[in-house]
């Protein structure tokens, strides 16, 4: 009899702790796509390829088409909007309002229905004519057509500039936690699904085009890089090399991507390109394009070596950059919001910035592609994962090179500025924790934080605080190592909480309880 209970007791224990295998979902994409710039309107075709690859059967699929987040004043965005007296004025001045409509879906070529989610118009479950098996594929079409808004909330246009961003149907994530069907909300991020994208951009033959991914078209990437690396040398932002547009009236550009989880394309005439290179490693160079205003921000002249500081410096601290392109763009120059990430390329709306900030700005957008894009956590529900991680590295980046830190700006003290890189992050952080009200948890969904600020204080800066904590019980070397190491084992896939303090304590021989515990915690760390 206690042979048989020990032996009970060992198989319930090994089912117990026995790790389930690792999966998620593969979406590749192909989108035509083409611009009526009198209109401000896309119309276009995507067809998806969806793998399952959980263990379960899939009845449905649901799908954000985000782009009618901005359609009416009570959709989950608006009443967002709506709580903060600045967001609030903001929104009432908005009237060139959004919209996704004209869905037909197939699949496997089969009329296919879908249902309108109950409580969020940006959200439709794909209903699928047979339950898709473990390791199954479906093949997914349907037109689409949107109406883009006047710039707000990280998309749309300013006249004829366009910032094209959460603008095709997007499968939602499917992950061992279910489905993470929400709705778009300016306070709280994505999730998104990895796989391939082949999108082809159809544009009168004017536009320059900034977008994720490779442009395949040969004799326009040759002239951009011509023309950028003409620009490069200018110090002027009017006195540029400008494009020349082939004679037919539009002109269809093809991008293609792998392992990314989203997509963005941005388009104006008037764009000055500026095109480097990067080596990040003996034999492998990467591509560097930038896309600025002629009359905004003076300091993008300096632009593509921003790209490359930061992109070098990550890819030093965590492992090296995946993509063959890094890029950023500069938005309009009557809005300054910061910037906004997506994979190989970013937006930088800051048109006031001086060189540390501008500097500061684009390498924390370029460093999301490690935290967001190859590190694909959920961002809606652990944001501090993304954005605490990223400003710490950001801030490490500033003190290394300037001195500087994006918080204080320019009330840093002269002698201050004058310590050593550790010295200077030391007086940092302690002036952050003690100065600066945190009363937030630090790990809280996006959109459960009160207001802005506070999801800004707790998911950035306190979050960066927690990480440099670690740094000062474990030593930076240890710190670095281990984040290496959380990186290398969970790139190109969705790690949780729980994922990157099972690589810590592996790493650092430690039990991080006390320290996860934190991440809980109320008030100051």
């Amino acid at each position: 009899m206690k042979r048989l209970i020990v032996w009970i007791a060992c198989c319930c224990s090994t089912a117990a702790f026995a790790q389930k295998p690792y999966w998620q979902q593969e979406v590749n994409y192909k989108i035509q796509v083409s611009l009526n710039d009198q209109t401000h309107t896309l119309r276009g075709q995507e067809e998806i390829e969806y793998v399952n690859n959980s263990p379960d059967p899939l009845e449905f699929i649901w799908f954000h088409i985000w782009p009618n987040a901005y359609r009416n004043d009570s959709t989950a965005y608006a009443l967002q909007m709506a709580r903060e007296e600045k967001t609030r004025k903001q929104l009432a001045k908005f009237r060139d309002r959004g919209l996704l409509d004209s869905l037909d879906f197939t699949v496997d070529g089969k009329k296919a229905r879908f249902e309108r989610h109950p409580q969020h118009i940006d959200v439709v479950k794909l209903l699928l004519p047979a339950p898709l098996a473990p390791g199954g594929r479906v093949r997914i079409a349907t037109p689409f057509f949107v109406d883009l808004p006047e710039y707000i909330s990280r998309s749309g246009h300013v006249k004829q500039s366009y910032m094209v961003c959460q603008w095709y149907p997007k499968p939602a994530v499917y992950d061992h936690k279910g489905w993470h069907a929400f709705p778009y909300l300016d306070q709280g991020e994505y999730y998104s699904e990895f796989g391939s994208f082949d999108v082809s951009i159809t544009v009168p033959s004017d536009y320059i085009v900034g977008a994720t991914g490779i442009l395949q078209n040969a004799d326009e990437l040759q002239q951009y890089k011509s023309i950028g690396a003409a620009n490069l040398k200018s110090a002027s932002r009017k006195n540029t090399v400008r494009y020349k547009a082939p004679a037919a009236a539009t002109k269809t550009l093809q991008y293609k991507g792998q392992q990314i989880p989203d997509f963005a394309w941005f388009a104006d005439r008037n764009f000055v390109i500026r095109y480097d290179t990067l080596q990040l490693s003996p034999g492998r160079v990467i591509d560097v394009f930038t896309y600025h205003h002629p009359d905004g921000n003076k300091h993008w002249v300096n632009s593509t070596d921003y790209v490359k500081s930061g992109t070098r410096a990550y890819s030093s601290y965590l492992g090296a950059y995946a993509y063959p392109v890094v890029q950023a763009v500069e938005g309009p120059k009557n809005e300054s919001s910061g910037g906004m990430e997506y994979p190989m390329i970013t937006l930088i709306t800051s048109p006031e910035a001086g060189v540390e900030e501008l500097d500061a700005v684009i390498t924390h957008e370029v460093g999301h592609n490690w935290f967001m894009s190859m590190l694909g956590s959920n961002e809606r529900m652990h944001a501090w994962q993304d954005e605490g991680l990223n400003t710490y590295y950001q801030f490490r980046y500033e003190a290394e090179k300037y001195r500087y830190n994006s918080i204080f700006g320019k009330q840093i003290p002269g002698e201050l500025r004058k310590m050593p890189a550790d010295q200077f992050q030391s007086a940092i952080y302690s002036t952050l924790n003690k100065a600066i009200p945190m009363e937030s948890p630090i790990d809280l969904p996006a959109a459960d934080y009160p207001n802005e600020d506070e999801y800004g204080v707790a998911s950035y800066l306190k979050a960066s605080i927690w990480v440099y904590f670690l740094e000062l019980n474990f030593g930076r070397e240890k710190l670095d190592s281990a984040l290496r190491a959380y990186f290398d084992q969970w790139k190109f896939k969705h790690p949780y909480p729980e994922d990157l303090r099972a690589v810590l304590e592996q790493q650092l021989g430690a039990d991080m309880s006390t320290y996860f515990d934190l991440l809980k915690k109320k008030g100051t760390l």
